[in-house]
């Protein structure tokens, strides 16, 4: 039986490394998402820890402190701004990149499916080919064994 060759094979492989690219975007992605929030949270984190080291020192202490965690807070404020804003931001090319991802995939599932159906055709045809001849050849060697006998 020769073998099967099916014409959009080039077409799929495309598609194929066209999902991994996708895949290995998605996942950078997701990397830089993650550690933004780990930073947004860090830096939470920070913020309310000095808040309540300052609640726990004496009054003398206390107000000179806060004078100085006031200062620095609109410059932390807008730096957990800037963050929050960036994580908003690589949320939305996340999800604009698992549609991308799932399109690909859909195509790539839809030619597998196309491609399956094709192989099974091939088969088939194959098979009634290779009947086809086991019959002529049996045919002809009845035909020809019957003009020996006579």
């Amino acid at each position: 039986m020769k073998r099967f060759v099916w014409r959009l094979q080039k077409v799929l492989d495309v598609k194929t490394k066209e999902e991994q690219l996708r895949r290995t975007e998605l996942f950078r992605l997701t990397e830089q998402l993650a550690a933004k929030r780990g930073e947004l949270l860090l830096r939470r984190r920070m913020l309310q820890e000095l808040l309540h080291e300052i609640q726990e020192q004496q009054a003398p202490v206390r107000l000179h402190t806060q004078e100085l965690a006031l200062r620095h807070t609109a410059a932390d404020d807008e730096q957990i701004r800037r963050l929050q804003e960036e994580i908003t931001g690589l949320e939305t090319r996340q999800k604009e990149k698992r549609a991308e991802v799932l399109a690909v995939r859909r195509f790539k599932e839809g030619l597998e499916k196309l491609r399956e159906q094709a192989r099974a055709e091939y088969v088939a045809e194959q098979e009634r080919l290779e009947q086809k001849e086991l019959d002529e050849r049996t045919t002809i060697a009845f035909a020809r064994g019957e003009e020996q006998i006579r």
